[in-house]
Protein backbone atom coordinates (compact mmCIF):
# COMPACT_ATOMS: atom_id res chain seq x y z
CA UNK A 1 0.00 0.00 0.00
CA UNK A 2 2.70 2.38 0.21
CA UNK A 3 3.45 2.15 -3.51
CA UNK A 4 -0.19 3.46 -4.05
CA UNK A 5 -0.61 6.39 -1.72
CA UNK A 6 3.06 7.19 -3.51
CA UNK A 7 1.80 6.98 -6.63
CA UNK A 8 -1.65 8.59 -5.70
CA UNK A 9 0.26 11.63 -4.24
CA UNK A 10 2.44 11.67 -6.97
CA UNK A 11 -0.87 11.83 -9.74
CA UNK A 12 -2.57 14.51 -7.28
CA UNK A 13 0.52 16.57 -7.04
CA UNK A 14 1.14 16.49 -11.38
CA UNK A 15 -2.52 17.46 -11.65
CA UNK A 16 -2.60 20.44 -9.56
CA UNK A 17 1.24 21.45 -10.92
CA UNK A 18 0.01 20.95 -13.78
CA UNK A 19 -2.72 23.37 -14.16
CA UNK A 20 -1.24 25.89 -12.11
CA UNK A 21 1.50 26.06 -14.46
CA UNK A 22 -1.01 25.61 -17.68
CA UNK A 23 -2.56 28.87 -16.27
CA UNK A 24 0.65 30.79 -15.95
CA UNK A 25 1.54 29.64 -19.44
CA UNK A 26 -1.56 30.64 -21.33
CA UNK A 27 -1.00 34.34 -19.62
CA UNK A 28 2.18 34.62 -20.16
CA UNK A 29 2.09 32.84 -24.21
CA UNK A 30 -1.03 35.86 -24.25
CA UNK A 31 1.42 38.76 -23.03
CA UNK A 32 4.00 37.59 -25.67
CA UNK A 33 1.56 37.05 -28.47
CA UNK A 34 0.40 40.56 -28.39
CA UNK A 35 3.97 41.94 -28.40
CA UNK A 36 4.00 40.24 -31.57
CA UNK A 37 1.23 42.13 -32.89
CA UNK A 38 -0.53 38.35 -33.59
CA UNK A 39 -4.55 38.50 -34.35
CA UNK A 40 -7.05 38.04 -32.24
CA UNK A 41 -7.97 34.38 -33.39
CA UNK A 42 -4.65 33.24 -33.26
CA UNK A 43 -3.94 34.52 -30.11
CA UNK A 44 -7.16 32.29 -28.81
CA UNK A 45 -5.35 29.25 -30.42
CA UNK A 46 -2.08 30.35 -28.57
CA UNK A 47 -4.50 29.92 -25.58
CA UNK A 48 -6.04 26.70 -26.48
CA UNK A 49 -2.46 25.24 -27.21
CA UNK A 50 -1.01 25.91 -23.89
CA UNK A 51 -4.21 25.09 -21.87
CA UNK A 52 -4.34 21.60 -24.00
CA UNK A 53 -0.78 20.95 -22.46
CA UNK A 54 -1.72 18.76 -20.37
CA UNK A 55 -3.49 16.30 -22.05
CA UNK A 56 -1.16 16.53 -25.16
CA UNK A 57 1.87 15.47 -23.29
CA UNK A 58 -0.17 12.42 -21.14
CA UNK A 59 -0.86 11.68 -24.94
CA UNK A 60 2.40 11.19 -26.16
CA UNK A 61 3.80 9.67 -23.43
CA UNK A 62 1.34 6.97 -23.14
CA UNK A 63 2.09 6.66 -26.86
CA UNK A 64 5.48 6.64 -26.35
CA UNK A 65 5.44 4.18 -23.78
CA UNK A 66 3.09 1.43 -25.87
CA UNK A 67 -0.04 2.33 -23.78
CA UNK A 68 -1.90 3.11 -27.04
CA UNK A 69 -5.32 2.68 -25.15
CA UNK A 70 -4.38 4.97 -23.02
CA UNK A 71 -2.86 7.81 -25.14
CA UNK A 72 -5.90 7.47 -27.52
CA UNK A 73 -8.05 7.34 -24.70
CA UNK A 74 -6.50 10.89 -23.27
CA UNK A 75 -6.83 12.88 -26.54
CA UNK A 76 -10.58 12.15 -27.67
CA UNK A 77 -12.13 11.10 -24.09
CA UNK A 78 -10.63 14.79 -23.15
CA UNK A 79 -12.55 16.32 -26.55
CA UNK A 80 -15.82 14.77 -25.17
CA UNK A 81 -15.24 15.63 -21.59
CA UNK A 82 -14.53 19.08 -23.72
CA UNK A 83 -18.01 19.38 -25.44
CA UNK A 84 -19.81 18.81 -21.99
CA UNK A 85 -17.57 20.77 -19.80
CA UNK A 86 -16.81 24.01 -21.61
CA UNK A 87 -20.05 23.88 -23.83
CA UNK A 88 -22.82 21.73 -21.97
CA UNK A 89 -21.45 23.19 -18.61
CA UNK A 90 -20.86 26.93 -19.95
CA UNK A 91 -24.34 27.14 -21.22
CA UNK A 92 -25.52 26.05 -17.81
CA UNK A 93 -23.89 28.36 -16.40
CA UNK A 94 -24.57 31.17 -18.40
CA UNK A 95 -28.36 30.43 -19.04
CA UNK A 96 -28.28 31.45 -22.64
CA UNK A 97 -25.20 32.37 -24.81
CA UNK A 98 -25.92 33.99 -28.42
CA UNK A 99 -23.52 33.11 -31.57
CA UNK A 100 -23.30 34.12 -34.83
CA UNK A 101 -24.69 31.27 -37.34
CA UNK A 102 -21.38 32.05 -39.70
CA UNK A 103 -19.48 31.58 -36.49
CA UNK A 104 -20.83 28.44 -35.74
CA UNK A 105 -20.52 26.89 -39.19
CA UNK A 106 -16.97 28.46 -39.22
CA UNK A 107 -15.40 26.54 -36.44
CA UNK A 108 -18.37 23.92 -37.01
CA UNK A 109 -17.48 22.62 -40.30
CA UNK A 110 -13.49 22.35 -39.05
CA UNK A 111 -14.37 20.74 -36.17
CA UNK A 112 -16.34 18.51 -37.85
CA UNK A 113 -14.05 17.40 -40.06
CA UNK A 114 -11.31 16.99 -37.25
CA UNK A 115 -13.98 14.76 -35.55
CA UNK A 116 -14.15 12.82 -38.98
CA UNK A 117 -10.20 12.63 -39.00
CA UNK A 118 -9.89 11.57 -35.38
CA UNK A 119 -12.19 8.21 -36.19
CA UNK A 120 -10.68 7.78 -39.39
CA UNK A 121 -7.26 7.34 -37.61
CA UNK A 122 -8.52 4.94 -34.53
CA UNK A 123 -10.11 2.87 -37.30
CA UNK A 124 -7.04 2.23 -38.73
CA UNK A 125 -8.16 2.85 -42.67
CA UNK A 126 -5.55 5.57 -43.00
CA UNK A 127 -1.86 5.74 -41.59
CA UNK A 128 -1.90 9.65 -41.16
CA UNK A 129 -3.10 12.65 -42.08
CA UNK A 130 -1.95 15.99 -42.25
CA UNK A 131 -4.46 19.12 -41.23
CA UNK A 132 -3.89 22.55 -43.19
CA UNK A 133 -5.38 26.23 -41.91
CA UNK A 134 -5.56 29.25 -43.72
CA UNK A 135 -5.42 32.56 -41.85
CA UNK A 136 -7.69 35.51 -43.14
CA UNK A 137 -4.75 37.08 -44.74
CA UNK A 138 -4.78 34.10 -47.11
CA UNK A 139 -7.94 34.03 -47.70
CA UNK A 140 -7.70 35.77 -50.82
CA UNK A 141 -5.55 33.39 -52.21
CA UNK A 142 -8.03 30.35 -52.19
CA UNK A 143 -9.96 29.96 -55.47
CA UNK A 144 -13.78 30.61 -53.87
CA UNK A 145 -16.95 31.71 -55.75
CA UNK A 146 -17.07 35.81 -55.21
CA UNK A 147 -20.10 34.89 -53.00
CA UNK A 148 -18.69 32.25 -50.51
CA UNK A 149 -15.38 34.48 -50.40
CA UNK A 150 -17.51 37.48 -48.96
CA UNK A 151 -19.06 35.01 -46.51
CA UNK A 152 -15.92 33.46 -45.00
CA UNK A 153 -14.33 37.20 -44.49
CA UNK A 154 -17.54 38.11 -43.19
CA UNK A 155 -17.32 34.95 -40.35
CA UNK A 156 -14.31 35.59 -39.45
CA UNK A 157 -14.61 39.20 -38.99
CA UNK A 158 -17.06 37.99 -36.60
CA UNK A 159 -15.28 35.54 -35.14
CA UNK A 160 -12.62 38.29 -34.56
CA UNK A 161 -14.86 40.55 -33.16
CA UNK A 162 -15.94 38.53 -30.75
CA UNK A 163 -12.97 37.43 -29.52
CA UNK A 164 -11.20 41.17 -29.44
CA UNK A 165 -12.61 41.62 -26.12
CA UNK A 166 -12.02 39.02 -24.29
CA UNK A 167 -7.95 38.01 -25.40
CA UNK A 168 -6.54 41.10 -25.16
CA UNK A 169 -3.45 41.05 -22.54
CA UNK A 170 -0.66 43.32 -21.72
CA UNK A 171 2.68 43.23 -23.93
CA UNK A 172 4.76 40.90 -23.24
CA UNK A 173 8.37 41.31 -22.41
CA UNK A 174 11.92 38.86 -22.39
CA UNK A 175 11.00 37.93 -19.40
CA UNK A 176 7.50 36.59 -20.10
CA UNK A 177 9.76 34.60 -22.95
CA UNK A 178 11.47 33.08 -19.92
CA UNK A 179 8.27 32.09 -17.29
CA UNK A 180 6.86 31.02 -20.41
CA UNK A 181 9.20 28.58 -21.22
CA UNK A 182 10.01 27.41 -17.45
CA UNK A 183 6.28 26.71 -16.96
CA UNK A 184 6.55 24.57 -20.66
CA UNK A 185 9.09 22.67 -18.76
CA UNK A 186 7.00 22.08 -15.70
CA UNK A 187 3.48 20.79 -17.37
CA UNK A 188 5.46 18.43 -19.99
CA UNK A 189 7.03 17.19 -16.54
CA UNK A 190 3.90 17.08 -14.31
CA UNK A 191 1.67 15.26 -16.99
CA UNK A 192 4.58 12.72 -17.61
CA UNK A 193 4.49 11.72 -13.92
CA UNK A 194 0.64 12.37 -14.10
CA UNK A 195 0.18 9.83 -16.57
CA UNK A 196 2.64 7.15 -15.67
CA UNK A 197 0.95 7.09 -11.64
CA UNK A 198 -2.28 6.94 -13.13
CA UNK A 199 -1.58 3.64 -15.08
CA UNK A 200 0.36 2.38 -12.13
CA UNK A 201 -3.09 2.85 -10.11
CA UNK A 202 -4.87 1.73 -12.28
CA UNK A 203 -2.70 -1.94 -13.41
CA UNK A 204 -3.15 -2.11 -9.27
CA UNK A 205 -7.11 -1.77 -9.21
CA UNK A 206 -7.48 -3.31 -12.46
CA UNK A 207 -9.09 -0.59 -13.69
CA UNK A 208 -8.80 -1.03 -17.80
CA UNK A 209 -6.95 1.15 -20.07
CA UNK A 210 -9.62 2.72 -21.85
CA UNK A 211 -10.88 4.29 -18.21
CA UNK A 212 -7.96 5.59 -17.39
CA UNK A 213 -7.30 7.67 -20.43
CA UNK A 214 -10.61 8.43 -21.97
CA UNK A 215 -12.15 9.20 -18.20
CA UNK A 216 -9.71 10.04 -15.60
CA UNK A 217 -6.83 11.48 -17.84
CA UNK A 218 -8.70 13.31 -19.77
CA UNK A 219 -10.90 15.05 -17.62
CA UNK A 220 -8.32 15.95 -14.98
CA UNK A 221 -5.92 17.67 -17.78
CA UNK A 222 -8.96 19.17 -19.37
CA UNK A 223 -9.64 21.41 -16.69
CA UNK A 224 -7.66 24.12 -17.60
CA UNK A 225 -10.00 24.83 -20.55
CA UNK A 226 -12.66 24.05 -18.74
CA UNK A 227 -12.13 26.65 -15.99
CA UNK A 228 -11.50 29.57 -19.25
CA UNK A 229 -14.55 28.05 -20.72
CA UNK A 230 -17.10 28.46 -18.15
CA UNK A 231 -15.39 31.95 -17.40
CA UNK A 232 -16.11 33.14 -20.99
CA UNK A 233 -19.58 32.17 -21.13
CA UNK A 234 -20.46 33.85 -17.79
CA UNK A 235 -19.34 36.84 -19.29
CA UNK A 236 -21.16 36.31 -22.26
CA UNK A 237 -18.30 35.83 -24.73
CA UNK A 238 -19.77 32.84 -27.11
CA UNK A 239 -17.79 32.90 -29.67
CA UNK A 240 -14.72 32.87 -27.55
CA UNK A 241 -15.72 29.81 -25.99
CA UNK A 242 -16.65 28.06 -28.86
CA UNK A 243 -13.38 28.98 -30.37
CA UNK A 244 -11.69 27.51 -27.34
CA UNK A 245 -13.74 23.91 -27.94
CA UNK A 246 -13.37 23.43 -31.29
CA UNK A 247 -9.46 24.96 -31.10
CA UNK A 248 -8.96 22.71 -28.26
CA UNK A 249 -10.65 19.54 -29.54
CA UNK A 250 -8.63 20.21 -32.91
CA UNK A 251 -5.45 20.94 -31.40
CA UNK A 252 -5.25 17.77 -29.44
CA UNK A 253 -6.05 15.21 -31.96
CA UNK A 254 -3.29 17.12 -34.07
CA UNK A 255 -0.45 17.14 -31.68
CA UNK A 256 -1.75 14.10 -29.64
CA UNK A 257 -2.97 11.82 -31.92
CA UNK A 258 -2.28 12.42 -35.65
CA UNK A 259 1.74 13.68 -34.92
CA UNK A 260 2.63 11.08 -32.66
CA UNK A 261 0.82 8.27 -34.59
CA UNK A 262 2.91 9.45 -37.50
CA UNK A 263 6.06 8.04 -35.62
CA UNK A 264 5.42 5.62 -32.69
CA UNK A 265 1.79 4.23 -34.68
CA UNK A 266 -1.28 3.92 -32.83
CA UNK A 267 -1.23 -0.29 -33.14
CA UNK A 268 -4.40 -2.05 -33.94
CA UNK A 269 -7.34 -0.57 -34.08
CA UNK A 270 -9.28 -0.66 -30.94
CA UNK A 271 -13.29 -1.16 -30.37
CA UNK A 272 -13.32 0.87 -27.42
CA UNK A 273 -11.31 3.46 -28.81
CA UNK A 274 -13.25 3.28 -31.72
CA UNK A 275 -16.26 3.86 -29.19
CA UNK A 276 -15.12 7.06 -28.17
CA UNK A 277 -14.35 8.51 -31.19
CA UNK A 278 -18.00 7.93 -32.54
CA UNK A 279 -19.40 9.45 -29.67
CA UNK A 280 -16.95 12.20 -30.24
CA UNK A 281 -17.76 12.52 -33.80
CA UNK A 282 -21.94 12.28 -32.36
CA UNK A 283 -21.87 14.97 -29.63
CA UNK A 284 -19.84 17.20 -31.76
CA UNK A 285 -22.55 17.36 -34.39
CA UNK A 286 -25.29 17.62 -31.98
CA UNK A 287 -23.59 20.24 -30.32
CA UNK A 288 -23.39 22.14 -33.06
CA UNK A 289 -26.45 21.72 -35.12
CA UNK A 290 -28.21 22.75 -31.89
CA UNK A 291 -25.85 26.04 -31.57
CA UNK A 292 -26.62 26.79 -35.09
CA UNK A 293 -30.44 26.20 -34.42
CA UNK A 294 -30.92 28.24 -31.96
CA UNK A 295 -28.23 30.97 -32.56
CA UNK A 296 -26.76 30.22 -29.67
CA UNK A 297 -26.34 27.75 -26.36
CA UNK A 298 -29.34 27.38 -23.96
CA UNK A 299 -29.27 26.27 -20.57
CA UNK A 300 -31.69 22.81 -22.07
CA UNK A 301 -29.07 22.28 -24.88
CA UNK A 302 -26.34 22.49 -22.09
CA UNK A 303 -28.23 19.98 -20.09
CA UNK A 304 -28.51 18.36 -23.21
CA UNK A 305 -25.11 17.81 -23.79
CA UNK A 306 -23.85 16.82 -20.17
CA UNK A 307 -26.36 14.12 -20.03
CA UNK A 308 -25.18 12.77 -23.29
CA UNK A 309 -21.90 12.94 -21.88
CA UNK A 310 -22.85 10.78 -18.51
CA UNK A 311 -24.81 8.29 -21.24
CA UNK A 312 -21.57 8.06 -23.06
CA UNK A 313 -19.61 6.82 -19.13
CA UNK A 314 -22.12 4.50 -18.92
CA UNK A 315 -21.85 3.05 -22.00
CA UNK A 316 -17.97 3.19 -22.23
CA UNK A 317 -17.62 1.48 -18.43
CA UNK A 318 -19.65 -1.23 -19.62
CA UNK A 319 -17.73 -2.35 -22.62
CA UNK A 320 -14.24 -1.57 -20.59
CA UNK A 321 -15.59 -4.63 -18.29
CA UNK A 322 -17.54 -6.66 -21.11
CA UNK A 323 -15.42 -9.51 -22.23
CA UNK A 324 -17.52 -9.61 -25.57
CA UNK A 325 -19.43 -6.53 -25.54
CA UNK A 326 -22.45 -6.82 -27.65
CA UNK A 327 -24.68 -3.63 -29.26
CA UNK A 328 -26.47 -2.91 -26.13
CA UNK A 329 -23.51 -1.61 -24.06
CA UNK A 330 -22.16 0.07 -26.96
CA UNK A 331 -24.02 1.30 -30.26
CA UNK A 332 -27.50 0.96 -28.51
CA UNK A 333 -27.07 4.27 -25.99
CA UNK A 334 -25.37 6.35 -28.66
CA UNK A 335 -28.15 5.46 -31.31
CA UNK A 336 -30.69 6.47 -28.79
CA UNK A 337 -28.88 9.81 -27.69
CA UNK A 338 -28.50 10.65 -31.47
CA UNK A 339 -31.95 9.74 -31.89
CA UNK A 340 -33.41 11.73 -29.19
CA UNK A 341 -31.07 14.81 -30.01
CA UNK A 342 -32.79 14.74 -33.45
CA UNK A 343 -36.43 14.55 -32.08
CA UNK A 344 -35.35 17.42 -30.28
CA UNK A 345 -34.62 19.23 -33.11
CA UNK A 346 -37.29 18.37 -35.52
CA UNK A 347 -40.06 19.35 -32.67
CA UNK A 348 -37.74 23.05 -32.45
CA UNK A 349 -38.42 23.12 -36.02
CA UNK A 350 -42.74 22.32 -35.82
CA UNK A 351 -43.17 24.96 -33.18
CA UNK A 352 -41.05 27.53 -34.81
CA UNK A 353 -44.01 26.51 -38.20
Amino acid sequence: MPVVAADLTVFVAGAAVSLGASYVLVTRLERIGERLGLSEGLLGVLAALAGDAPEITSAVTALALGQAQVGAGVVIGSNVFNLAALLGLGAVVAGRIALHRNVILLGGVVGVWIAVVCLVMVLGLIPYLIALGASRARLARIPLPRRWAAWLAEAVSEEEAELEEVIHPAHGRGRDVAVAGVMLVVVVAASVAMEQAATRLGTHFSIPPIIIGGVVLAAVTSLPNSVSAVYLAARGRGAAMLSTTLNSNALNVIAGLLVPATITGLGAPSGQANLIALWYLALTVIALAYAYRYSGMSRATGALIIGAYLVFLGSLWIVAHSAEPGLAGSVVPLALVVAASGAGLAARRRRLR
